[in-house]
Parts: C-alpha cells; sequence; structure tokens
C-alpha cells in the first residue's frame, strides 16, 4: 500500500515559489524535443537559475551542459527529469546525493514506489507533472481553454 500522495495545486505552487535554480536531467539539443521546449520557456518566462545536464550534449540553446548532477556549480532546488522510466532510480539516487530538496518527473513518469523512497531521503516529489504548464498555470500563462495563444475559436478565417 502507498503511502505517498501526490502534491496539491497548492503545494506545487508552493514549491514553485520557493525554488530559485532547476537541473534538467535529461535537456536535449533537439528543438523537437519537449525537454528542449520546456527548457526555452523557462529561460524566457521564470526567474530561475536553469541547468542542464546531459552526458551527451555540451550545450543547449547556447548554454552549457553538465554530465551529471555532481558535475554542477550550484545544488540545485529542483530536478526536472526527462529521461525513460528506468533511468529514474539513478536519477533519484543522484538528486539525493545532491543536496536538492524537489525531484520533479515529467508526464508520462510515475513510480509511487520511487517517490515513497525520494520522501523518505527527505525530498518533495512531485510525478506525472509538467514544470512548464504548472508554472504558466500558476502565472497567468495557461487557462481553461488552454494555453493563452489568443485564439479561442477553431473557426477558419
Amino acid at each position: 500500500m502507498s503511502t505517498w500522495t501526490p502534491p496539491t495545486a497548492q503545494e506545487r505552487q508552493a514549491i514553485l515559489r520557493r525554488t530559485h535554480s532547476v537541473a534538467m536531467v535529461g535537456a536535449s539539443p533537439n528543438p523537437a524535443r519537449a525537454s528542449n521546449f520546456v527548457a526555452t520557456y523557462l529561460l524566457g518566462s521564470t526567474g530561475f537559475d536553469v541547468y542542464f545536464v546531459n552526458p551527451n550534449a555540451s550545450e543547449v540553446l547556447g548554454r552549457p551542459v553538465y554530465p551529471s548532477l555532481d558535475a554542477l556549480p550550484v545544488t540545485p532546488d529542483l530536478v526536472d527529469v526527462f529521461r525513460r522510466p528506468e533511468d529514474l532510480p539513478d536519477v533519484l539516487d543522484a538528486t539525493i546525493a545532491a543536496g536538492s530538496s524537489t525531484f520533479w518527473t515529467q508526464f508520462g513518469l510515475y513510480d509511487e514506489e520511487l517517490a515513497e523512497r525520494g520522501v523518505e531521503a527527505g525530498l518533495t516529489v512531485v510525478m506525472d507533472r509538467c514544470l512548464k504548464v504548472e508554472h504558466a498555470r500558476f502565472h497567468g500563462g495557461l487557462h481553461l481553454a488552454g494555453f493563452d495563444t489568443g485564439v479561442i475559436s477553431a473557426r477558419k478565417r
């Protein structure tokens, strides 16, 4: 029986308010990848100090990429994970070792046992949520009808 419960909307908002630095594990230089889209948003629309982690890349969006969390010049407040489900245990271990306070996994990444292990190690754990979407939700960039594109109608012009 699981004892972990996902953070509520208010708790997620509080996490974002106290976050100053974010490490994106699995950040990709490929503009077609979700991590690149999220990175573009985080750099342009938040006050977060954003660091990229990917042992197979050297630069993302003109910024340096670090091979691992322990190679970062800071301890990130939040680790945002864009990796395969089978990689999550190792990323959680690295997050704990780095001394970060929040372990956050993107859409489609959900493992209650792993979440419990993170909480037992003192982390706040958010799973199956997009950091960009959550930030936009709490900062006026996401509305009930979707992203604030200014286009509501599906009619052709």
